[in-house]
């Protein structure tokens, strides 16, 4: 098909829009691939609604190719299914609802585990019909706080969502493994560099997880990798490896000290390091760090959290830990209703004297000793002992990770980079399929609960992705199997006969299978070339001052090789080019 650029519906800009953060961002709005209609909500012009095609084909075919089918749900969801598994609740205040005139309540679908769930159980009953695996490619909504990065992080998006069923442990691990592959395949082919990395579930529910992250110094999620082992994974799904617990007989007792204007933890190390006669650092502190907690539908409570006082909170870690409830620091009106919590100088005993809920770093174990707060203005207990003084609830896994911590499989140090999610898969197990009670008849005839897996792909978010990985200072540079076209060819000479023979060239093309653009405008060979540029079509065949001597230009978009063909066979060379 020949696409001809003086029919085609693009204007390109020269300018960077004023609110683009990231190159992707920039140069998908300045070669005219979408624009913005609101905050985090964006149109698809034709180019990018080609590129955007080609991703869901790919992604369509590795998906038929491990046995998936392909329907189709709604957007806009009732609310029934979403109380039964109590994620109307659980979303807050991250998805769209409203009313229809009746005032019933619905939701713009951000995933859809509940209706796979109950469409399957209105359709089969039988385990002869099973292993099953169903996907959609369907638009997803979430109300983003902060939308930003242009469509990396919309309101509106497009997602691809899988779910296997199956009626047992063995099937759902075989369809993980399926997705798995699969997944490495679509980006492959897609033309991205990614990692794999271990993963929590979060509100998905479920055990195994893992994430696929495109590599990207802009990307939101922080992962951590050994390079001794190939250990990978999120920086939220990071176990602390917990040393052994120490003997606490010989331990001296511990002991309050005045600590004058010592509320932050450099300000004690300094006071420690002045009047003890050891070698103190902030490691050797044990940080109280106070919030308040409230699961979905429940009242707040308070939560003490302990932590090596050279450590912080990891509000990511945080979150996911406490998921599905909320949190919030204390404020100072919340310290004012508990006299107990003296800011500054909160320990473990007050904690517990008045039924607090105290969980500890997994550092801190039986045996180890403390400098902490003594629960009172200036003051601080040295040599507080962990199973000896007090005795915590449980523990949490929410220090922030660091360059050079141990790997969790023990095989060398942690070292952390950036990524961007564009999957997802969760062995998702009977979470959903308990909720609706989606059995069936199992060979010796007695009911079966089915077991599920769901994996998910960002479609749209890819289309950015690819353009962060793939461009330069002139513009985008899409890989061949995503590009809008495969051949851009610019006529970049007014003499008639070049002219013809270009239409002629785009023809034999054409039928060859190509797909064709043609910068068939009356516009100067510089602004061509410019445009060609920012376009980013891998291919560009140039009819300009050569044709006089029998000769076209043929460059690589990602290379920037450039080369003269004959004429008279260019069509060959082309295709050779393209299909090496």
């Amino acid at each position: 098909m020949i696409t001809r650029m003086s029919e085609l519906f693009l204007r390109t800009l020269r300018d960077d829009p004023a609110d683009a953060e990231v190159p992707s961002h920039k140069l998908l709005i300045r070669a005219g691939y979408i624009r913005p209609v609101g905050p985090g909500l964006y149109s698809w012009l034709p180019l990018g609604l080609r590129v955007l095609r080609k991703i869901e084909n790919i992604v369509r075919e590795e998906m038929v190719a491990i046995g998936g089918q392909e329907i189709l749900f709604p957007a806009l969801l009732p609310k029934g299914p979403y109380e039964t598994t109590n994620r109307w609740t659980e979303y807050g205040d991250g998805v769209f609802r409203l009313q229809d005139r009746r005032r019933n309540d619905y939701m713009l679908g951000p995933t859809h585990e509940e209706f796979f769930a109950l469409t399957v159980k209105g359709e089969y009953s039988s385990y002869k019909d099973f292993p099953l695996l169903l996907f959609q490619i369907q638009n997803k909504y979430r109300d983003e706080a902060r939308p930003r990065a242009g469509i990396l992080r919309g309101r509106e998006f497009v997602m691809k969502d899988s779910y296997s069923f199956d009626v047992d442990d063995d099937g759902l691990r075989t369809a993980y493994a399926k997705h798995r592959e699969a997944y490495q395949r679509i980006f492959d082919r897609l033309g991205v560099r990614y990692v794999i990395v271990s993963a929590v579930s979060g509100a998905m529910g479920g055990s195994a997880s893992e994430e696929f992250l495109a590599e990207s110094e802009i990307g939101e999620d922080t992962f951590v990798r050994c390079l001794e082992s190939g250990y990978a994974a999120n920086v939220e799904a990071v176990t602390t490896p917990a040393p052994d617990p120490l003997p606490i007989e010989g331990q001296p007792e511990a002991r309050v000290y005045d600590t004058p204007d010592t509320p932050t933890i450099a300000t004690l190390v300094d006071w420690a390091n002045e009047t003890l006669d050891r070698t103190v650092t902030a490691a050797d502190t044990l940080k109280n760090v106070m919030l308040k907690v409230r699961e979905p539908g429940g009242d707040w409570e308070l939560l003490a959290i302990g932590l090596p006082g050279d450590r912080e909170v990891d509000d990511k870690r945080l979150g996911a830990a406490l998921e599905p409830a909320e949190y919030a620091l204390l404020d100072d009106a919340d310290f004012a209703k508990y006299p107990f919590l003296v800011k500054g100088y909160i320990g473990p005993k007050a904690l517990n004297a008045n039924g607090v809920r105290y969980l500890v770093d997994p550092r801190v174990v039986t045996g180890t000793s403390w400098i902490t707060g003594a629960d009172a203005p200036n003051k601080h207990v040295v040599g507080l002992v962990a199973g000896r003084d007090f005795t915590p609830d449980g523990t949490i896994d929410v220090a922030d990770v660091r360059d050079g911590d141990p790997s969790p499989d023990g095989a060398g140090k942690l070292v952390s980079a950036r990524g961007i999610e564009i999957g997802h898969i969760f062995q998702l197990g009977r979470k959903y399929t308990d909720a609706f009670e989606v059995d069936v008849l199992g060979e010796d005839g007695k009911p079966v609960r089915l077991t599920m897996g769901s994996y998910g792909i960002g479609v749209s978010r890819l289309v950015a992705v690819i353009a962060e990985q793939h461009h330069d200072e002139l513009g985008l540079r899409w890989p061949s199997s995503v590009s809008p076209f495969d051949v851009h060819l610019v006529i970049a000479n007014k003499d008639a006969a070049a002219r013809a023979g270009a239409e002629e060239l785009a023809a034999e093309l054409d039928r060859r299978g190509l797909e064709v653009l043609l910068d068939d405008r009356t516009a100067s060979p510089g602004v061509k070339f410019k445009d060609a540029e920012l376009l980013g079509v891998p291919w560009l065949v140039v009819v300009g001052r050569g044709w006089a001597d029998g000769t076209v230009e043929l460059r690589n978009r990602f290379s920037g090789d450039k080369r003269d063909v004959a004429a008279d066979g260019a069509a060959d060379e082309i295709v050779t080019a393209l299909r090496g």
